[in-house]
């Protein structure tokens, strides 16, 4: 008898296993880093029966797996990139789904005078005047390309700086860890900071710029062109992305009282 039950058990237990559906999401090392991951796949699992498979990386590189056909949809924050992206038909729409800010992280004693800046452009023209050591993600992430795009708008190109430039070509935690070690300045977005357990002298020194905004977006891998991908899944993701349930669940994850993500998903 027993081992009859125990047979039953191992049923019920294999049948829900192989009831759980999977598909494989390219999401941003920022976003992975905040920790909201922790809490919304659970969730996610419970409600949709759906193990979601995250793809670590920077938005580049996330992009370029969908464009493969790797994935079957991508969470990413550079704007530009996407749109580029849906332009060369390998997504079917562009949905926003929650917003943080980048900010600037720096010594305490802040030698470049960076928390004085009245916009990003003059704090960044400070950190090159004082050649201050700052640590750039170089991996052609969403935050890499938005770090550039602030130089340029700065009227400063990142390829000319000297040796107290420093391209790490790794994710936001790793870049982090860097910076700490070297008591370097460093643009990092505002939810990978809060998360970050090694800040050692470093401080947020500079925030506040709408030039800052940050915007994640989610898309569906085209399946016209890759017609391998789980198009339904990504569809059934989104429509929880956007959902009352995940919309209370970002805007309630906090780290020592502090807000890491605002949903914003038009519903």
């Amino acid at each position: 008898m027993k081992r009859l039950i125990l047979g039953a058990v191992a049923s019920l237990v294999w049948t829900t296993a192989a009831l759980a559906e999977e598909m494989k999401v390219a999401v941003t090392t920022s976003f992975h880093n905040s920790g909201l991951a922790e809490i919304l796949l659970p969730e996610i699992k419970e409600d949709l029966g759906l193990d979601v498979q995250l793809l670590v990386v920077g938005t580049g590189q996330a992009i370029r797996l969908g464009e493969a056909g790797d994935v079957d949809a991508i969470l990413v924050h550079s704007k530009k990139a996407e749109e580029k992206f849906l332009e060369g038909g390998n997504g079917t729409h562009r949905r926003e789904i929650m917003y943080n800010d980048f900010v600037l992280i720096g010594p305490e004693n802040d030698t470049a005078g960076v928390a004085s800046a009245e916009n990003a452009a003059r704090a960044l023209q400070m950190i090159a005047g004082a050649e201050a050591v700052f640590v750039s993600r170089g991996d052609d992430s969403g935050t890499h390309k938005k770090e550039l795009s602030l130089w340029k708008t700065a009227g400063l190109e990142a390829e000319g700086f000297g040796e107290w430039y420093r391209a790490v070509g790794a994710g936001m935690g790793a870049a982090l860890n860097t910076a700490a070690g070297m008591d370097a300045y460093i643009m990092s977005d505002r939810a990978s900071w809060l998360n970050f357990g090694n800040k050692g002298g470093l401080k947020l020194l500079f925030a506040g710029d709408p030039v800052l905004f940050n915007q994640y977006a989610y898309i569906p891998v085209n399946p016209d062109k890759h017609a391998h991908v789980k198009n339904s899944l990504a569809l059934k993701l989104e429509e929880w992305l956007v959902s009352d349930k995940a919309k209370e669940l970002i805007n309630g994850y906090q780290i020592n009282g502090e807000t890491l993500f605002v949903f914003n998903a038009r519903q």
